[in-house]
């Protein structure tokens, strides 16, 4: 069974993360409409970005997922895309298979079991995405600088630069599940086989890449509102 985004990640914020991806929702303060363009932060080729948009700085503000070409647009949460700082790679040449992973910003508070962070994934171009939790850390966004993400036309690979080396080349560990149209990632079996961890999900194939050859998230941090002071 699949489960909607938003159940996903709330299941991800009770594991023991402090950070709320979706602030304003449930009777929380009024949505700012903060005046700043929207910045094209990750660029997939010439028509599949993703862009930050009514943020009070780089690391808070609201992502989508766009696709010029097919007329798609899709939010994919607040404070939580903008602030992955490892490498993104979106190697498939039919376009079907994305993925992009969240962190969380650099002044988040952990609980004692740390914060559970989700990449998303979509094997429909981009129409639906859906979460899975790819790491638990009591500081995410300084720890997300050792993932590289990558998915292709039949698997997303999750790779894990060793700690003292953040050259995800050297001994990284890799992780590495089936993507097809129907895949679950959160309902794959661990112990049957269905996710290839360590040397069997080695290698990480030569020559990856997006077709843009953009491989990390970029903000330009002069762009700051100008009709709300930004808090400190």
């Amino acid at each position: 069974m699949r489960y909607p985004l938003l159940l996903l990640v709330a299941a991800s914020l009770l594991a023991g993360c402090a950070h709320d991806p979706y602030p304003y929702r449930n009777g929380g303060p009024p949505v700012i409409d903060y005046d700043v363009p929207p910045q094209v932060i990750y660029r997939i080729d010439d028509h599949r970005f993703v862009t930050l948009e009514n943020y009070r700085d780089c690391h808070h503000g609201v992502t989508y997922y766009n696709d010029a070409k097919q007329g798609i647009r899709q939010r994919l949460g607040r404070a939580g895309i903008e602030n992955f700082q490892g490498r993104l790679i979106n190697a498939d040449p039919t376009g079907q298979n994305i993925v992009i992973p969240s962190s969380a910003p650099p002044d988040i508070g952990c609980s004692d079991r740390g914060c559970t962070t989700s990449l998303l994934y979509s094997t429909d171009s981009g129409r639906t995405f859906h979460g899975y939790a790819y790491m638990n850390s009591f500081n995410p966004f300084k720890e997300s600088r050792r993932f590289t993400i990558a998915v292709t036309q039949d698997a997303l690979y999750v790779v894990k630069a060793n700690m003292f080396r953040l050259d995800s080349d050297r001994n990284p560990y890799i992780e590495k599940a089936p993507l097809y149209p129907t895949a679950d990632l959160s309902a794959l079996d661990r112990s049957k086989g269905q996710w290839a961890f360590g040397d069997k999900a080695r290698p990480l194939p030569q020559g990856l890449r997006s077709p843009s050859g953009q491989e990390r998230f970029t903000c330009d941090p002069s762009i700051r509102p100008a009709n709300v002071p930004a808090p400190k």
